[in-house]
């Protein structure tokens, strides 16, 4: 196990051999089961930078267990209770309590299923040059941070390294089938449609997110995977300082992304150090999107 200053950058379970580590995520294979590990990792432009975010991790797992909870979505998780956990992982308590999930094994649909109801980011970028996103036509006019009329469905593919790339969705029905394109395409929206208007009831817009589903074994309905409606794979903006035609101060990612873009760097491997400051005010905004949107005290 890597800790330095309440940071997990990477955890050791020598019981189970195999390790997969992703960007945030080791990754246990149990059999029919995995083990998802939310470390304090974190990346930017998708290069995993030198140092972590204290209590990261935790964010992301404990806001996932709550969405799932209040979605009510069919979802691959079984348990976050690591006594509920099997026996062998029980001496790895300290480093998995709070940022693990048991989960069932699922086939993920190689396809980010990424949600837009506001105009930032990529789709920002995409909408200057061509007045669309991943070939959705957009109206003229539109500002930075503007709220759609509609929210959009904008695929991308996964990339096991390097970046992800925005794609139409008539390429997502060449790699997943008609008939689970549209399936994927509008759950994702009905799932975000449902989100933002709780979120907007703790007083935060949910600018775009995106999701992961997967396939279980009887090759049924489509399953929630992964993280779901985090600050690592959403933008929350809050509701009441909120101002288009410019870029939203964010309880996310999007504070590590501008402060990089100040930086002498070219979006490859390794990444810059974090400074202090840039790390604790980034655990600070990830604990407070917790807190607004549950309602609950991090602790």
């Amino acid at each position: 196990m890597n800790k330095e200053s309440n940071v997990l950058l990477q955890t050791e379970i020598p019981a189970i051999p195999g390790v997969k580590r992703g960007k945030v995520r080791d990754i246990y294979d149990l059999g029919e089961q995995l083990l998802l590990v939310a470390t304090d990792r974190i990346s930017a432009f998708d290069v995993i930078l030198p140092n972590g975010v204290p209590e990261k991790g935790k964010v992301l797992t404990q806001l996932s267990v709550f969405w799932f909870d209040l979605l009510q979505i069919p979802n691959h998780l079984i348990t976050t209770d690591v006594d509920e956990m099997p026996a062998v992982l029980h001496p790895y308590k300290d480093q998995l309590e709070g940022r693990s999930m048991l989960v069932n094994k699922v086939k993920i649909f190689p396809v980010e299923c990424v949600v837009r109801g506001y105009l930032a980011g990529s789709g920002w970028v995409e909408y200057q040059k061509d007045r669309s996103v991943c070939k959705v036509p957009l109206p003229e006019g539109l500002e930075e941070s503007s709220r759609l009329g509609e929210p959009i469905f904008t695929p991308a593919t996964k990339a096991e390294t390097g970046h992800d790339e925005n794609i139409p969705f008539e390429t997502m029905v060449e790699i997943v089938s008609e008939e689970r394109a549209t399936e994927l395409r509008d759950r994702s929206i009905e799932v975000y449609n449902r989100a933002a208007e709780y979120a907007l009831s703790r007083g935060i817009l949910l600018a775009d997110t995106k999701f992961e589903w997967g396939e279980s074994a009887d090759g049924g309905a489509a399953i929630l995977a992964d993280e779901v409606l985090t600050p690592d794979s959403s933008r929350f903006w809050d509701r009441e300082i909120y101002e288009p035609g410019k870029g939203q101060p964010a309880f996310d990612k999007q504070y590590v992304r501008d402060y990089l873009l100040t930086q002498d760097w070219d979006r490859t491997a390794p990444g810059p150090v974090l400074p202090d400051e840039v790390v604790q005010e980034t655990s600070r905004r990830y604990r407070e999107i917790y807190e607004r949107l549950t309602g609950k005290s991090w602790s």
